[in-house]
């Protein structure tokens, strides 16, 4: 019998064991391919350029992410399929093959397997593209005309990437098995052999991990100023070293420091699983450890797409305070311009407020501005009162100031006291910072700050006081009729300027199509740590079959069997999902502080979905590892 035909019956024979592989990878290979169909697509050219670039960046950089993800899933997967076969091939020494002749029967049937994946990912990539773009619209909110059309670029791109990491991983398999020796190949049914570890090493190992993990949490939260982003770069690699070390090192302690005590391990035969649950735990905890930190990033994906949401519905709001904003120096204009408006449209508040605009030269700030303007205290309250935005600030002392800022969609600085402005040489101490819009879009063209009124009438003779006439029309989607009406106000040699805020404005769309984006990722990354996991498991079942076979023939009753087999699928699936949400409340809470948002909602949402799947995994893991340990 050849090779080729040899490998295509042992595929034939053993597809159902490959059948979780196979489509955990077809599954990263269709997520890929329609994020490929985004980059060649052009449905996102209607939201302008400045949009369009932004959006290929960030699908450019998810492509990235997830290239990632499917190398070190690939790497896992192959690892998970080399270590059975190993075991199964081992018999063909025994035929007088060569270890040359057995890497090529291997290298025949992972092919197989990669073909079969990289078929079907294919082609339900193809098949899904269209409802993918039309979910994505739809959760982004945009109005954009859509038609299916097969480009072969993303599929090429995608089958390219994917074959190329797949051969590195079989070539790898491949020079494995010829490496090996005729003794490990007949003996590697033995080589997983279940010993406990030592305590001595899993001690320090927990206090490793403990200390590098709650290090990582307070880099998470700690606030700070420019350091924030060396923080989170930091934080992200202790809790990924302190998940990895939680449980290599403290889990099995804390398991076999419980196995110890004959009064807990003897009762409601705990004996049957815990021990099981201990020698396996050396040979996955990495595994544990990467389905930990898979839904720590699917967490932190979900919360990060939702503070995005949540950001751009207040940048939007923020701008569309007012729908015109006339800036000049006269201060007697308000019935002019009030008039030209009520030509067109209904006013629903207005309010006139003047500034002081001082040239940049006499500000010493951490972060330089082109435009700098100083506000007065009673003015920003008397114009809080007409439009109904919030005021509760106390008036700041002579030597003290308040930055009025806007919304930023994401800020590095989450500590913002103890900072000092300089302005003509005299120190001032912020006392907060706010992002009320009480100049409205004209925060984010310039740098505003509140003196209380004696500040400010000692200031003036440093700047120019300029007015700004602020409208905001009931009919806001009516803007257009009375722009030309205050155009000719400005064209006349008033020297005044206009500012005029267009509701449909679509230069921060691009966040909208993150949020969907976070979505999908979330998804991706929940689907690929069950997946990650199942695998494992599914695996591990054909070790226990001679081990479940001796309980049974010592007397021991299937349900007490059955019900050992749960509760050591409860603890595997239990221990990842314990820790990631410990370690997910510290990156969600981090994320509040960059976003300005509260983001404790999304986490327990985020969490719940992930336990209930996990759940579902749980129920069906059981079931399958019991057939196939003959249970």
């Amino acid at each position: 019998m050849s090779m080729m035909k040899l490998a295509m019956q042992n595929f034939k024979s053993s597809f159902k064991n490959y059948l979780a592989i196979i489509v955990s990878l077809a599954f990263t290979i269709l997520v890929f391919q329609n994020f490929q169909n985004i980059l060649c697509s052009d449905m996102f050219d209607v939201l302008g350029e400045h949009n369009r670039e932004s959006i290929d960046i960030l699908v450019q950089a998810i492509s990235f992410v997830l290239g990632c993800f499917m190398f070190f899933f690939l790497w896992y997967a192959t690892n998970v399929f080399l270590t059975r076969q190993k075991k199964e091939i081992g018999i063909y020494v025994f035929m007088g093959l060569s270890n040359q002749k057995i890497g090529k029967l291997y290298m025949i049937e992972t092919s197989l397997i990669g073909l079969s994946a990289l078929v079907l990912g294919t082609v339900f990539g193809v098949l899904t593209t269209y409802l993918f773009q039309m979910i994505l619209l739809a959760i982004s909110d945009i109005a954009v005309d859509i038609s299916f059309r097969f480009t072969f670029q993303p599929t090429l791109v995608t089958a390219v990437i994917y074959l190329v990491m797949y051969l590195i991983f079989a070539a790898k398999g491949y020079v494995n098995i010829v490496r090996s020796s005729v003794l490990e190949m007949v003996s590697a049914t033995r080589q997983n052999e279940y010993v406990k570890q030592n305590l001595i090493i899993l001690f320090f190992k927990t206090i490793a991990g403990l200390v590098i993990l709650l290090a990582g949490y307070y880099l998470a939260v700690k606030e700070g100023g420019q350091e924030v982003m060396g923080n989170v770069f930091a934080a992200v690699i202790l809790v990924v070293v302190g998940v990895y070390l939680m449980f290599g090192g403290f889990l099995p302690m804390v398991f076999q420091s419980l196995a110890q005590k004959k009064e807990f391990l003897y009762k409601k035969q705990r004996n049957l699983w815990i021990n099981n649950l201990i020698f396996r735990m050396k040979k996955n905890y990495r595994t544990y450890a990467m389905t930990c930190v898979l839904m720590l990033c699917s967490v932190t994906a979900l919360a990060t797409g939702f503070a995005m949401k949540f950001r751009y519905d207040t940048m939007v709001h923020f701008r569309n305070t007012y729908t015109y904003q006339m800036l000049g120096q006269q201060s007697d204009l308000d019935d002019t311009i009030c008039s030209l408006i009520e030509k067109d449209n209904k006013i629903a508040y207005s309010a006139k407020i003047p500034f002081l605009a001082i040239d940049s030269s006499m500000f010493e700030t951490e972060f330089q501005s082109r435009q700098y303007a100083v506000l007065s205290y009673s003015r920003v309250k008397e114009l809080a009162e007409k439009t109904g935005l919030p005021f509760e600030l106390e008036s700041p002392g002579d030597d003290e100031i308040i930055k009025v800022s806007h919304i930023y969609l994401l800020s590095l600085l989450t500590d913002r006291s103890h900072r000092t402005e300089i302005i003509n040489g005299k120190t001032y101490r912020q006392v907060t910072e706010i992002n009320v819009p009480y100049l409205g879009y004209l925060q984010e063209m310039m740098s505003f700050y509140l003196v209380n009124d004696a500040e400010y009438q000692r200031l003036l003779p440093l700047g120019q006081e300029t007015y700004t006439y602020n409208y905001r029309i009931e009919d806001i989607y009516n803007f257009a009729a009375s722009k030309d009406e205050l155009g000719t106000l400005v064209s006349g040699g008033s020297n005044m300027a206009m500012v005029t805020i267009d509701p449909d404005s679509s230069d921060i769309e691009w966040i909208k199509v993150l949020y969907t984006i976070c979505i999908f990722m979330f998804m991706v990354f929940v689907l690929a740590s069950g997946s990650v996991l199942f695998m494992k498991l599914y695996n591990d079942a054909f070790e226990e079959k001679a081990r479940y076979e001796v309980l049974k023939k010592l007397g021991i009753a299937h349900f007490t069997l059955r019900k050992s087999l749960s509760h050591e699928l409860m603890a595997a699936y239990g221990m990842p999902f314990a820790v990631m949400a410990v370690s997910a409340y510290f990156s969600v809470h981090a994320l509040e502080k960059m976003m300005y948002t509260n983001l404790m909602h999304i986490y327990l949402a985020s969490v719940g979905v992930i336990f209930v799947f996990f759940l579902l995994c749980y129920r069906i893991s059981v079931g399958i590892y019991a057939k196939n340990a003959g249970l």
